[in-house]
């Protein structure tokens, strides 16, 4: 199988090339990957070290939205699975413009490349931030998209024109929606990362508002398992829910990683809540398990003890990227 893997220099997308061409995912029985990632910030193509210079890995530097780029790249694929995007909450709210642009167009520009090469399969990487908050139960893939960040609605933009593509020209499409990933190479902007390296230093963290936050936390392992099984086995035209299986608040969480790295609450400072700061995501993994036999395999215990682990003994990864990122080191 040829495989063009977009953001696969990113969090999930290179974890999923590592899996894939170290053949710890199925699809990685002689596939071959090219990588398409445009190395933004939170880009890191040591996130391939452990498979660069492997035969089947080929890294290309472009930009989703260059029409030049994408179309050079999806000529002679067997499937696209697209990671690439701009997913930060906090930088949509204050400046939604690269989120529409990455994630509306530039899905749409994969979208005519892959039709024009006649690409077997376009597998469409999303998030369960598209459906917006829910009090009780759990989302099913029906359940209506009420987005509240630009991020989300950007996302859900994105969702709706793959799946438009299918209907209107027959593209051979499927989406995923994930629940919150967490696990090693993860930009230290988001939560478990940004907590773990700052309480690893002796710093403060900041806890949103009153941590009442629910969200359902999936291993970036589980989760790329995930999008191989719908990528091999899942139905053109469907979305699959990807969930970890593991609902807690923020403030919950926070007491886990204090006592993983052992910090006590005096480390935690209170801030302003994030504006439209949904308060529980919750997915139903029942349409995954039952056609294609998706169960989590990393419990979240383990996971979290593993990628704090993984955070202490890789300074030289993460300290450059919050220099660069004007993050506190």
């Amino acid at each position: 199988m040829r495989l063009l893997v977009t953001g696969g220099a990113g969090f999930v997308g290179s974890q999923f090339v590592r899996a894939t061409l170290l053949g710890e995912l199925p699809s990685g029985t002689d596939t071959r990957v090219t990588v398409l990632d445009s190395l933004t910030y939170a880009g890191n193509e040591a996130n391939l070290g452990p498979v660069t210079g492997h035969p089947g890995l080929r890294f290309v530097r472009g930009d989703i939205r260059d029409r030049e780029v994408v179309d050079a790249v999806a000529a002679g694929q067997d499937a696209v699975v697209h990671f690439a995007a701009e997913s930060h909450v906090d930088r949509s709210v204050v400046d939604a413009s690269p989120f529409v642009s990455t994630n509306v167009l530039g899905t749409q520009v994969l979208l005519d490349a892959a039709r024009r090469h006649r690409v077997g399969r376009f597998a469409h990487v999303s998030t369960d931030e598209v459906y917006g908050s829910v009090a009780e139960g759990s989302w099913t893939e029906s359940s209506p998209l009420a987005p509240s960040s630009p991020y989300a609605a950007s996302k859900a933009a994105s969702d709706l024109m793959v799946l438009a593509y299918h209907r209107t020209h027959g593209m051979d499409v499927t989406v995923t929606r994930c629940s919150n990933t967490y696990g090693p190479y993860h930009f230290p902007e988001k939560m478990i990362p940004l907590f773990v390296t700052n309480l690893l230093d002796g710093r403060t963290v900041p806890l949103y508002g009153d941590g009442r936050n629910v969200r359902d936390w999936l291993h970036v392992s589980d989760h790329c398992r995930g999008v191989d099984l719908v990528l091999r086995r899942g139905r053109a035209g469907e979305v699959y829910h990807v969930g970890g299986g593991t609902e807690l608040s923020n403030r919950e969480l926070t007491g886990r990683l204090l006592a993983a790295c052992g910090a006590g609450w005096d480390s935690v400072v209170r801030v302003a809540d994030r504006k439209g700061h949904d308060l529980r995501y919750s997915l139903s993994v029942a349409k995954i398990r039952e056609e294609l036999g998706y169960e989590p395999l990393t419990g979240f215990d383990a996971g979290l003890a593993g990628t704090v682990a993984w955070y202490r003994d890789n300074r030289d990864w993460w300290e450059p990227l919050k220099a660069r990122a004007g993050l506190p080191t």
